[in-house]
């Protein structure tokens, strides 16, 4: 079979909801002669150019039924789409059964994931589930040898100058094939998650649904990966957040600067209302602070790189506020790979736009968008599926026993298991030092002073290393008169030893081991108060 390159529009299809940008298609399609079949209310949008338009029931001798549920489900419409015009066997049936085939299908679907995001009862979403669409988009992309199909207003200028030019070749057919698939598959599984959250199968007491499904379009392609021999593409899921932020100068973004980034956005705003900056580097804090809420922002990032100035060379630094003057001035005098922020001020702009690489990011998305979303993780032969950590953690008591009872992140729920309640300065501090810890990998210890870390320890593979850590990070000096902070229990006593050697006054963790009364004990006897939490912020 001999495949033309182009073929003309002689009939086209036309079931739109989205109804962007429909009167240049069907002005194109009327200019070249084209019979234009439609439904509904696209056929009535159509009619209101002035443009003639065939309704579908003309062509099915079937009228609309349902409540329009039932439209373009007949042989007389999906013949003409599926028959492979190549074939001459597949012309004869058509002439025999008077079917007309169809060379362009212009369908978008009903806005199911709309309606979802708006909270609509479980009645709307289910008729929001379009059904004659995907059937229609799939036949056509099934048979793109023979019909174009088109599924976005994005699509349409440059299927107007292929209308215009005598038809879509083989090779426009096959990309708009592929992204009709694409389109369906999102579409359905954005309907299965749906159903499987709304008529879920709980009965593993996981809350869980059976099934789930992660759809993503390629944003954009990366230089390389972790490493220079890999090779890494940018995804975006529809979710707000990183993926999404503008790049509003420096060079292109890498895949490392993506991962820290991302860190960093979530760091900055785990401190409520304050002024926060994180400086991040290798998808861990080098600093983390805030300021009080008359202050600039710029006091935040002084404390912040403060912390541990030699790791932030090189670092990514995220903001919740603006990025003020005074910040880019103290930034410009330091290599940095990337500023994150909801914006930046016209003096700051041209501070930091004369350092020709450094990249800046506008990302409008905050962790309160993540507020009940779940992450994934590949894995070989599948994924793992959790819940966002966040630090407003509320969870059950597990007994009676106050020192295992779960409480949350809020120091007035916490429980005071040794030495004395501390003031109001070191409560604030204790708070902060518990939010702040959340944001670095286990095993994590974090001293923190004045609204501040002082000292970090992370990612090590026991808890008394991470201890030294953070003391040998803060220095003498720094470490005395500062809190503590573990993002989860301290296993044995020798850890809050290295902590209370290095002159900590008061320490925050979650508790729940079975060595508590030990750690609890050397609190005690040198007067270090000592809270629990119930909660824990282990992160991988």
């Amino acid at each position: 079979m001999t495949e033309v390159t182009r073929r003309p529009i002689r009939r086209a299809l036309v079931s739109v909801h989205d109804k962007t940008g429909l009167d240049a298609i069907v002005r194109a399609l009327h200019a070249v002669g084209a019979q234009i079949v439609s439904t509904g209310g696209s056929a009535r949008a159509i009619a209101d150019l002035g443009i003639p338009v065939t309704q579908v029931e003309d062509i099915t001798g079937f009228p609309e039924c349902l409540d329009g549920r039932v439209k373009t489900l007949h042989p007389a419409v999906h013949a003409g789409i599926l028959a492979d015009t190549r074939r001459p066997e597949h012309r004869h049936q058509l002439d025999d059964l008077e079917i007309t085939p169809v060379d362009l299908v212009v369908c978008n679907l009903y806005p199911f994931q709309r309606t979802v995001a708006r909270g609509a009862a479980p009645h709307e979403c289910l008729e929001q589930i379009d059904i004659g669409g995907p059937s229609m988009v799939r036949a056509a992309a099934k048979n793109h040898h023979s019909v174009a199909v088109l599924t976005s207003p994005a699509q349409y200028a440059e299927a107007v100058e292929a209308i215009g030019t005598g038809g879509f070749t083989l090779r426009q057919r096959q990309l708009l094939a592929a992204d009709a698939f694409a389109h369906t598959a999102s579409y359905d599984v954005a309907v299965a998650t749906w159903m499987g959250e709304t008529y879920a199968d709980t009965t593993d007491g996981t809350g869980f649904p059976r099934f789930v499904g992660v759809t993503a379009e390629r944003a954009q392609g990366l230089r390389y990966g972790e490493n220079p021999h890999q090779g890494a593409a940018l995804y975006r899921d529809g979710r707000p957040g990183i993926a999404d932020a503008d790049l509003l100068h420096g060079k292109a973004m890498s895949y490392n600067n993506y991962v820290d980034a991302d860190a960093a956005m979530r760091a900055a705003y785990d401190h409520g209302d304050l002024p926060t900056c994180a400086v991040v580097k290798h998808n861990n804090p080098c600093g983390i602070a805030v300021a009080d809420p008359s202050q600039d922002i710029a006091v935040a990032h002084q404390k912040a790189h403060e912390c541990d100035p030699l790791s932030a060379f090189g670092g990514v630094i995220a903001t919740n506020r603006p990025v003020s003057a005074a910040m880019a001035r103290a930034v410009q005098d330091i290599f940095t790979e990337v500023v994150v922020a909801p914006g930046f001020d016209e003096e700051a702009w041209e501070i930091l736009t004369a350092k020709k690489n450094i990249r800046l990011l506008r990302c409008a998305a905050t962790p309160d968008d993540q507020r009940g979303q779940v992450e994934f993780r590949p894995i070989s032969g599948g994924m793992l599926v959790q819940t966002v950590d966040r630090v407003d953690a509320v969870i059950p008591d597990a007994d009676d026993d106050p020192v295992t009872a779960g409480h949350g992140d809020d120091f007035t729920e916490w429980t005071l298991v040794a030495g004395e309640a501390v003031d109001e300065a070191t409560a604030r501090d204790l708070q902060f030092a518990w939010r702040a810890v959340r944001a670095t990998k286990s095993n994590a210890i974090l001293l923190a002073h004045d609204g501040a870390s002082v000292g970090i320890g992370m990612g090590q593979v026991n808890r008394v290393d991470s201890c030294r850590l953070a003391v040998d990070r803060a220095g003498q000096d720094r470490a005395r008169g500062s809190v503590a902070a573990s993002d989860a229990f301290f296993p044995f006593a020798d850890g809050p030893q290295i902590l209370i050697d290095a002159g900590v006054r008061a320490m925050v963790a979650p508790g729940g081991s079975l060595r508590d009364s030990q750690t609890i004990q050397v609190c005690q006897e040198h007067g270090v108060a000592l809270y629990f939490t119930g909660v824990r912020h282990f992160a991988h």
